[in-house]
């Protein structure tokens, strides 16, 4: 540990000075932003979350909207992806439809996600955060877990000082804010970095854990959402102190598997641990139309594009996915989902795009949709993906096709050349 850290409880977020108790601005530059906690010293798991990634990134890029309420999004039909800070005093938040949002905040800026920039930033962040431990876990585009126990001689600082630097790193060298979360154990890091946003850093020690909990409501547990914080309110549960209260044995006999979860977590018990090479379960796309549609004519050529934005992330990043699933949403909000196993792994669009077909005849009876996606799960190496198919002597021409269109796409850009199913003009 650091002389600073040794000789004082506290420091300083801005400088890293080391703080006695009971300042309330650091003596060294005057900051108010000082961290104080009886466990800041012992505490190694972390929760980093980028505030409203998305828009903060637009805002670094051009300044003009620095002070300006910004919605990354688009379209009237479209959905909040997120919303800046300054939206939401005006009540925007993220999945809000475009049209709620720009009743709430018409003075809002619009811009529409620029998904590979993100990620570019995205992995710039991540590629920081791997500097401070092998033990990171991401959780998106922009969160992560990380595990810094047994870093401290390689750092010279215990992980409460060196996460607060990365914080600042990140600030000055990205362009954008985080927030920090530090606790014992992964569900406390996470509420510890929702605390205190924008440019937060919270703590939350094992010794306060279950009188911290106690006064929160039920949906603040990992798992629990609207729907089944509405059968816990049903049954009079509205607060986490009250699972504190009771027995396991009769929430399991209540509520299944969800019951032990709500008895442990109630209690700040979690034991997961933070896993490094978690995969992505799913690689997908999905589009929101401008209008419900429900002709076929009409959904196919999204079902072809957004199944080739799919095959070109497999690719790009090394996998093959076996089971193709299928994603509509209905004009009343009601999802489907259908799925179909392959017999191999695939990369290709066209699988991707032929099997999902065939999905799709099934549901096409009229109904109108407002979204359809189309993903493949069961993600593997892909060495034995797409084999040769005897049943079907076209697919090698058409996969031969494929790899000639990706290479020009690669050279050219993505829109230089197009299959007959997504050439026509679409309204």
């Amino acid at each position: 540990m650091s002389r600073a850290a040794q000789d004082y409880p506290g420091f300083c977020r801005d400088c890293l000075a080391g703080q006695p108790v009971g300042l309330r601005r650091c003596r060294a530059c005057g900051s108010p932003r000082l961290v104080y906690h009886p466990e800041l010293y012992q505490l190694t798991l972390a929760h980093i979350d980028c505030d409203a990634f998305y828009a903060s990134v637009e805002k670094r890029d051009n300044p003009d909207l620095v002070d300006k309420p910004v919605i990354i999004g688009g379209g009237k039909r479209g959905v909040v992806s997120t919303a800046c800070y300054v939206a939401r005093i005006h009540g925007v938040r993220s999945a809000m439809p475009m049209f709620k949002a720009l009743e709430a905040c018409p003075q809002a800026v619009v811009i529409r996600p620029d998904m590979e920039k993100y990620v570019r930033v995205g992995r710039e962040i991540r590629a920081m955060m791997e500097e401070l431990t092998p033990l990171v876990q991401p959780i998106s585009i922009d969160e992560a877990f990380l595990e810094l126990s047994g870093t401290q001689l390689l750092h010279h600082d215990p992980p409460a000082r060196v996460l607060a630097r990365f914080a600042k790193r990140v600030e000055s060298e990205i362009g954008i804010t985080v927030s920090v979360g530090l606790s014992y154990c992964k569900f406390l890091a996470k509420v510890a970095s929702d605390l205190n946003k924008p440019r937060g850093y919270s703590v939350i020690g094992e010794a306060e854990a279950v009188s911290f909990l106690a006064d929160k409501p039920v949906g603040l547990i990992w798992g629990v959402g609207k729907a089944f914080a509405a059968t816990l309110q049903a049954d009079g549960i509205r607060t986490i102190g009250q699972l504190q209260g009771m027995d396991e044995t009769e929430l399991m006999r209540r509520y299944g598997s969800m019951g032990q979860r709500l008895s442990r977590l109630s209690r700040g018990n979690d034991d997961r641990s933070v896993r490094p090479n978690d995969a992505a379960k799913s690689v997908s796309a999905e589009t929101t139309f401008f209008d419900d549609i429900n002709r076929m004519e009409d959904l196919v050529p999204h079902l072809r594009e957004l199944s080739e934005k799919v095959a070109w992330r497999l690719k790009r990043h090394g996998i093959a996915g076996q089971t193709v699933v299928l994603k509509l949403k209905t004009k009343d909000f009601k999802s489907r989902t259908r799925n179909r196993r392959l017999d191999d792994p695939t990369q290709l669009a066209d699988r991707i795009f032929r099997t999902g077909l065939a999905l799709l005849e099934k549901e096409a009876d009229g109904t109108r949709f407002r979204l359809i996606g189309i993903g493949v799960s069961d993600l593997q190496d892909p060495s034995t993906a797409d084999p040769g198919d005897l049943v079907d002597p076209q697919a090698a021409r058409r996969a031969a096709a494929e790899a000639a269109m990706d290479r020009l796409r690669e050279k050219f850009g993505k829109g230089t050349v197009q299959t007959g199913y997504t050439f026509p003009k679409r309204s």
